[in-house]
């Protein structure tokens, strides 16, 4: 009897065993929120992790690590390989990755950045409240549906001549604006103003220009979306107050890139990296080479088609609003509170080793979180630190926070872009299947429309990480803090 009674327990202990987190046998826990890749031999730098054993556990199964370890061994870089909690495994550099490289011996690698260069959020707050916007929530959302082109191959109605493509590519957002589309407090409400410097329009290959001329003014597919929110929590009074965010104010989120025209000079330029030598998708050139900075200059254009493509975005949302709500835009209110890049490479000062240096910040999948202070801070900003705008999924929440001086010290001003998937899309349709997602929204009170077969199916809510899982590591370990929470109503994906 006592024998079988042992024999339970052993096996009880042993699936325990099985069904704990497991730690990679590379890694060491540094604090709660994060975790240390020690240097190989391939290694220059140590990779660092933010997140907590939940998400190391999930490594286990994920190409997150090797992809920090041969970032880690790239020329050049400083300090370390981080990855935010967003982490997942991408082409080259890791969504949520974050790396720095010195000035004169360091690279630039178009794998750092990612294909959507650009690819950024921005937020505008209103006057208007939930109570108000309730009965004509729907029609709002089909109404911007109809205004705001969707899908892979969704192309606007604005008409670019060859001059007008090439403005845009040189001036991002003050472009839009000076035809029109958007007010100069725009300008000051988006990182670096809109623009980019060191933009060459003629670095860009034909085809790319084929691409981008018709599909400014454009949503684009997959995770990019238009969602009409409503601020439901406040962490910080002071810094939502500065913010301009209060309890039961509607919001609009947007979520878009460079569109096609970014995705051809991510392809145009690995393949002259892999002419010049090196290849795959950590193919990289120095910064000081002809390869390197061709590659920074047709960047830097696409980067401000992508402002240029947002800003116009939320003006035909402005214009949706006072159309369908009857509205003056007195009434609506509806003001920038900040746009936020993901998927750049920036050249920025920052202190290593005691020393201020310039560097080359690849963010992809991760975005700056300048602290209080901070000279590139519009001036409202510069008490608070920076607005950074973290989405969740469509179904649950997104997050405002605030850049820190720990992010200054510990990751040269970066922090999250998202809540980061789980699933990739094709195992995501798998486990979508015999589900109507869209009831399931609709029973939460969110409206939903989009395009294409599958997008439902491979946005599903269980294809991300849980946001206030995300932001919670990034409060505790110091490096973003939150201010607010924001709850979806109306969701348009591409």
């Amino acid at each position: 009897m006592a024998s079988k009674k042992n024999k339970k327990k052993k096996a009880a202990k042993a699936r325990q065993r099985n069904s704990a987190p497991k730690t990679p046998k590379a890694l060491r826990q540094l604090d709660p929120n994060r975790w240390q890749l020690d240097p190989t031999p391939t290694m220059k730098v140590p990779g660092i992790i933010y997140t907590d054993e939940a998400g190391i556990a999930s490594l286990s199964n994920d190409g997150t690590l090797d992809q920090i370890e041969a970032v880690a061994g790239l020329p050049g870089i400083l300090q370390a390989a981080y990855a935010m909690p967003d982490f997942h495994c991408g082409y080259g550099f890791p969504i949520g990755g974050v790396a720095a490289f010195d000035e004169k011996e360091g690279i630039v690698s178009p794998g750092g950045v990612g294909y959507d260069i650009n690819c950024g959020v921005r937020l505008a707050t209103t006057f208007l409240t939930e109570k108000e916007i309730q009965p004509r929530l729907e029609s709002l959302v089909v109404e911007l549906f109809k205004a705001v082109p969707t899908g892979v191959g969704g192309t606007s109605d604005l008409k670019l001549s060859p001059t007008d493509l090439k403005a845009a590519l040189t001036q991002g957002s003050r472009w839009a604006v000076e035809q029109g589309l958007g007010t100069p407090s725009d300008l000051e409400r988006t990182e670096d103003q809109g623009c980019m410097a060191g933009a060459d329009a003629d670095s860009l290959s034909p085809r790319a220009l084929e691409r981008g001329r018709p599909q400014l003014a454009t949503l684009g597919s997959g995770n990019h979306f238009l969602e009409i929110g409503v601020v439901d929590q406040i962490f910080c009074p002071h810094t939502a107050k500065a913010f301009g965010l209060a309890k039961g104010r509607i919001t609009l989120m947007l979520h878009c890139g460079s569109r096609g025209l970014g995705h051809q000079v991510c392809q145009d330029h690995l393949g002259a990296m892999a002419a010049a030598g090196s290849k795959g998708p950590l193919a990289h050139a120095p910064l000081k080479s002809e390869t390197g900075r061709h590659y920074l200059a047709a960047m830097a254009a696409a980067a401000n088609y992508a402002w240029a493509n947002r800003q116009i975005l939320l003006h035909q949302a402005r214009q949706v609003f006072m159309k369908t709500l009857d509205i003056s835009p007195r009434e609506l209110g509806m003001n920038l509170l900040y746009d936020v890049s993901h998927n750049m490479a920036r050249m920025e000062n920052h202190s290593v080793q005691g020393k201020t240096q310039k560097v080359c910040v690849h963010r992809k999948g991760a975005t700056r979180a300048f602290g209080p202070g901070h000279p590139n801070l519009p001036p409202a900003f510069r008490t608070t630190g920076q607005p950074i705008l973290i989405p969740g999924d469509m179904g649950t929440a997104s997050f405002v926070l605030a850049g820190t001086r720990t992010a200054m010290d510990q990751t040269f001003g970066s922090t999250s872009h998202g809540a980061g998937r789980t699933l990739s899309r094709s195992a995501a349709k798998k486990a979508a299947h015999g589900r109507d997602i869209r009831a399931e929204l609709s029973s939460q009170g969110i409206q939903i429309r989009w395009t294409g077969k599958t997008t439902l199916a491979e946005e599903m809510p269980e294809a991300y990480k849980d946001v206030n899982q995300v932001t919670r590591i990034l409060q505790d370990a110091g490096i973003s803090k939150q201010v607010a929470r924001i709850r979806p109503m109306g969701v348009i994906k591409g």
